[in-house]
């Protein structure tokens, strides 16, 4: 009898020995489903063995074990570290077991070989579809979650645009009575604050209803200088920025002149501005708003920016700060900068932002000339 008859006939006879020890080590969960297969899939790695040892097995029988154990290790929500841990458990005690015949060291070494050989081959098809498995019920889990949350974001859009589009109305007529109050007395002590305050509240209504896009008016693109929207725009924040004592450095092209939808602009730009004014509080002086604009290569693009010496936004802040609902202050609404970026990309734009301890910027690159055609 040649040393593989001889093997595998000490194999055989001494399988329950084999078993044994293989099930006192392995790691089984109670709660695993395919927990009585383990002793299976333990005897048929260990026919692979002898099929191998007998030159018989083929790549294709591997692998089929291989995925079939793989499925079940994913049915049974087992850990891709306690499955390895099993199977090199299996390859251990296969190995110490063959040893345990009266074969030489010198005989045996071709077969511990083929032993590795094996289960590495086997590890590496189980793992890999072990992987594809869990990537594929992940993704389906992301799918559904995401399927789930947008459909929570639309109820919850309707029904805050709903309420806020009601709000606005007798908001209005209240403006409206106080520009008549400002008109008939002048000099009503803090008339300009009540009407500044309100302005403001309707300009953040004005920012929610086009994030729902609900009473949100369908307007042409316009021509205007650049310098006119910043000035615009400073003279109506004025009072916020006197209120945080903070100091705005205006270097804007006065050459620059755009074709786009200037309130939706505009709306843009408050907003960035209004957040660099809120970080700034975080310091106790020196507050600075830098806000540059510059022509491209071909002067087919403008690059504004907008500055401010604040606090840095921290790294992973950074990856998310333009999705809905998304916000570092503490009753902040996160719909400001989705808003923002929602409106520039309309115009076929792009904005970003970088942030470290010196300066925190965002940048928005637009085209001078946005098609008359394009609504916002």
């Amino acid at each position: 009898m040649d040393i593989t008859e001889s093997l595998i006939t000490y194999m055989d006879e001494n399988l329950p020995t084999y078993l044994n020890n293989w099930h006192d080590k392995v790691i089984i969960s109670n709660n695993d489903i395919h927990k009585d297969k383990v002793i299976e899939n333990a005897i048929h790695i260990f026919e692979l063995v002898k099929l191998s040892l007998q030159g018989y097995l083929s790549p294709e029988k591997v692998m089929h074990l291989a995925h079939d154990v793989a499925t079940q290790r994913l049915e049974a929500d087992i850990n891709i570290g306690e499955f390895v841990y099993n199977v090199n458990l299996g390859r251990s005690e296969i190995i110490r077991f063959v040893t345990g015949s009266r074969i030489s060291i010198e005989q045996l070494q071709p077969v511990l070989e083929n032993i590795n050989s094996l289960f590495d081959e086997f590890l590496y098809h189980a793992v890999k579809k072990y992987t594809q498995l869990k990537d594929a019920e992940i993704q389906e889990k992301t799918i559904f979650i995401n399927q789930s949350h947008k459909e929570r974001l639309t109820i919850l859009g309707q029904m805050s645009s709903s309420f806020v589009h009601e709000f606005r109305n007798p908001l209005t007529a209240v403006m409206g009575f106080v520009k008549l109050m400002q008109q008939e007395n002048p000099n009503l002590k803090y008339i300009d604050i009540i009407s500044h305050e309100l302005t403001q509240l309707n300009f953040r209504i004005s920012q929610f209803l086009h994030a729902s896009r609900k009473g949100v008016q369908e307007r042409e693109a316009e021509e205007f200088p650049l310098e006119d929207l910043f000035s615009d725009i400073l003279n109506f924040m004025y009072p916020s920025l006197v209120d945080a004592d903070v100091n705005v450095v205006p270097r804007i092209d006065p050459t620059i002149t755009l074709l786009a939808h200037k309130d939706e602009l505009k709306q843009v730009l408050i907003n960035l501005i209004m957040n660099s004014i809120d970080a700034l509080r975080q310091k106790k002086q020196d507050r600075r708003i830098m806000i540059f604009s510059k022509l491209d290569e071909d002067a087919s693009h403008v690059q504004i920016t907008i500055s401010n010496n604040g606090p840095a936004i921290p790294p992973e802040a950074i990856k998310t700060i333009f999705e809905p609902f998304f916000t570092t202050k503490e009753l902040g609404t996160g719909i400001g900068l989705f808003v923002c970026k929602k409106i520039i990309e309309k115009h076929n734009g792009t904005i970003s932002c970088t942030s470290d301890d010196i300066m925190t910027t965002f940048s928005i690159v637009l085209p001078l000339h946005v098609s008359a055609e394009v609504k916002i």
